[in-house]
């Protein structure tokens, strides 16, 4: 069966009947009584179905960019007679939503299901059913070239309807990932615009949809009085409050009360005592650059060609999943590191280490085809996340991408420093007491729960550079008591690498 590119560009899922009831039975139940109700992209109809049957005084109006969802929708049994629906065909990002709203009847409920596809994910199939490409979220430099610059579809069509609808008595209830919502709601926490009350309720996508996705209703209402709380339950519980996410010191965190509770642990605004987080190395081509010893200086890549390396550019490595099931004192994998900084001149290695360059020169075709932008007009075979910091005898690291809050002390090996993947995240040290230290300090049961209170397990990367370097490492010596003041020469402070 052939994929369907347009199903995908245009997050043509239409949304389950019994899902779209329930959401506006919930809708109802909180006592929202909409004098308008919009779909911006209504599909085959099932919300305004629903929203038709639920709430008989409201008007009902859909927009869809596909005919024949649009004549599906208007010509549903329940909504054909009951002269309160109106459809027709609009391309959402073609709308002038500002207008639009404006011109309707209060209050207003703004209801849907919009695509759950990514701006890189239409673009790779050449899709055309994106937003006019703008910074709205303000990336910069490795940021924007890295990947955080990719935004949800939905997270672009959230924003422009509240923006829209700031000036409005508006709810907006929208099917979507649970990381968008909480990118939308910090989006307007961080402008201090107009957001009341506000609400996730989960579901399970998988039983809905088929989709692996960590899913929600995403409740947000405007308001006079900003609400920096967002209430967290389930669809079909939803008077059962299994938490709340609230927005605290200029970042998003995952339990207000506990972040609330550790405040005192977090860097103020004078000196940082906490090092500078590192990620690994980002080299983008396993097969070529990581290889497994089965000699010494014999190894064999990824794809099961035996090579003959110098050891000169050629280091143990040690990746997150080594880090989280305790796997430190065992490599099982080795890094060609082509730069001891970003931007070195690669073609040393020639000189250097022949067997290497000859090496690399013989995989340039898989080098050389790397997508990431980040490795244009940089030397031939560039890695990232190299410096003097990669090259300390000692770190203390984390793995990124698991769902586990556990730090781990890395030495060396064979007398060869450790080197991590980009998966990681480290402090570099250059003595084995420091790093214990350190370790002890971050694996401590407060700190432990001030990191959990600002992680978001469902992220694609739950732990950050950002969240770790909010930690203060000095502080949290105080709180356990091994410092009184802050000025004991015993506390952990990474050696200043640059």
């Amino acid at each position: 069966m052939g994929i369907d590119l347009d199903r995908i560009q245009f997050g043509d899922f239409q949304t389950p009947p019994a899902l779209a009831a329930r959401v506006v039975e919930l809708l109802r139940d909180r006592g929202l009584a909409p004098r308008t109700i919009v779909e911006p992209t209504c599909g085959t109809g099932a919300f305004v179905d629903a929203a038709v049957t639920v709430f008989p005084d409201s008007t009902v109006l859909g927009y869809d960019v596909n005919p024949d969802h649009v004549r599906t929708a208007a010509s549903s049994g329940r909504v054909r007679t009951a002269g309160r629906l109106s459809c027709e065909v609009a391309n959402f990002f073609e709308v002038d939503w500002a207008a639009r709203l404006a011109a309707l009847s209060e209050p207003i409920l703004v209801l849907g299901n919009p695509p759950w596809a990514t701006s890189s994910g239409l673009g790779a199939i050449g899709g055309s059913n994106l937003p006019q490409k703008t910074n709205f979220q303000n990336r910069r430099g490795l940021d924007a070239l890295t990947g955080k610059s990719n935004f949800d579809v939905a997270e672009s069509m959230l924003l422009t309807l509240l923006e829209a609808g700031q000036q409005r008595d508006l709810t907006l209830a929208m099917l979507v990932k649970t990381s968008v919502a909480r990118r939308v709601l910090a989006h307007f926490w961080i402008k201090g615009a107009r957001v009341g009350a506000a609400a996730i309720y989960r579901f399970d996508a998988a039983g809905y949809f088929g989709v692996s996705a960590d899913a929600c209703l995403f409740l947000c209402q405007s308001g006079d009085v900003p609400v920096n709380d967002c209430l967290l339950a389930d669809i079909e519980r939803p008077d059962v409050v299994l938490g709340r996410i609230g927005w605290r010191d200029g970042a998003l965190v995952s339990d207000p009360v506990v972040y609330d509770r550790h405040r005192s642990l977090l860097v103020s605004n004078g000196p940082k005592t906490s090092g500078r987080w590192r990620s690994g190395v980002k080299h983008d081509c396993s097969a070529v650059m990581e290889l497994r010893q089965i000699a010494s200086g014999t190894f064999v890549n990824g794809s099961g060609v035996r090579v003959e390396l110098e050891p000169d550019y050629v280091y143990p490595l040690l990746k997150g999943t080594d880090l989280v099931h305790g796997q430190v004192d065992r490599v099982r994998r080795w890094l060609v590191v082509t730069q001891s900084r970003p931007g070195d001149d690669t073609s040393v290695i020639a000189e250097r280490a022949p067997r290497t360059w000859a090496y690399l020169c013989a995989n340039g075709e898989w080098l050389d085809a790397r997508r990431s932008s980040i490795y244009r007009k940089r030397p031939r075979f560039s890695v990232f996340g190299v410096g003097p910091y990669t090259f300390a005898p000692w770190k203390v690291a984390i793995s990124a991408l698991h769902k586990r809050l556990s730090f781990a002390v890395v030495g060396p090996h064979n007398a060869r420093p450790v080197v991590l993947d980009d998966t990681c995240y480290h402090l570099s040290f250059e003595s084995e007491a420091h790093a214990r230290q350190t370790a002890h300090l971050l694996n401590s049961e407060p700190c432990m729960e001030l990191l959990e209170a600002m992680v978001f397990w469902d992220a694609k990367r739950p732990i950050t550079g950002d969240v770790l370097r909010r930690v203060d490492l000095r502080q949290v010596a105080i709180c356990l008591g091994i410092s009184s003041d802050g000025a004991s020469p015993a506390l952990p402070v990474p050696v200043n690498l640059p």
